[in-house]
């Protein structure tokens, strides 16, 4: 497995003196790393400002009760040059919220680049996005992409066009440092990568189901069936709504 599916796209580079807004969706329920992860590197890039935005002021606790508070209100943000989108289980509760979802469409429209982290993927998919991008998400929920009209691809990071897809939690990190580098060039990436003493060295290779041993992935798959399973059927539905045809990517 390769860390990318394609050569970095230099045309989406822009001006180093253009003050980049970047900005993170936070909810309830999300997975803390797939937003803090991204935060250590994009909160680093050069000249700009970053932020986090939710539907109130009112704090937020992770999938693990890490309490978390947005900087403004979805409404009070400006249009972000970089907008990303974390995920985790609370990701369900919002695939049909107008609130939410219309906000990531208007701010998709007008950025200059989009970033999702795990399940963060499948608002994007809810919010009519997905369609015709290649796409990864947690191996979890991998199965639903097409379902949104997107081609699944199973790599760590799917870069397409102006936008990046990582496929979950740690992952993050990687798609941010792929985003900045889009963005200030790899020097700076690389730069904030030093910063971060970013170069892991896990004790196992048990990262991916491919990887992992049966029977743990056996028991990682039981530990989140029932959340699997209403995403699928979420996927189906918004599926049928958006009237995705399935043969294209069978």
């Amino acid at each position: 497995m390769t860390a990318f599916i394609r050569e970095r796209n230099t045309a989406a580079m822009i001006d180093p003196g253009h003050h980049l807004q970047i900005g993170s969706l936070l909810f309830e329920g999300l997975d803390q790393i797939d937003l803090t992860g991204p935060f250590e590197v994009l909160s680093r890039i050069p000249n700009s400002t970053y932020g986090i935005f939710g539907k109130t002021m009112d704090p937020v606790r992770d999938i693990k009760g890490l309490r978390l508070t947005p900087d403004a209100t979805l409404g009070e943000a400006p249009q972000l040059d970089v907008l990303h989108v974390p995920g985790g289980f609370g990701q369900e509760d919002l695939m049909a919220d107008e609130e939410v979802l219309g906000w990531l469409r208007a701010q998709a429209a007008d950025a200059t680049c989009v970033f999702s982290v795990c399940t963060g993927a499948l608002l994007l998919g809810a919010a009519g996005l997905l369609r015709g991008r290649r796409a990864t998400t947690h191996w979890s929920a991998f199965e639903t992409l097409p379902y949104f009209g997107a081609e699944a691809v199973d790599e760590r990071v799917v870069v397409d066009g102006d936008w990046v897809f990582a496929a979950g939690v740690t992952a993050g990190i990687d798609g941010a440092l792929r985003v900045a580098a889009e963005l200030r060039g790899d020097e700076a990436a690389q730069t904030i990568q030093l910063h971060m003493v970013y170069a892991p060295e896990p004790p196992f290779d048990s990262g991916t189901p491919q990887t992992a041993p049966p029977e743990v992935v056996s028991k990682a798959r039981k530990a989140v069936e029932g959340i699997t399973a209403r995403r699928t059927e979420t996927a189906k539905r918004i599926g049928k709504e958006l009237d995705v045809d399935l043969t294209t990517f069978s």
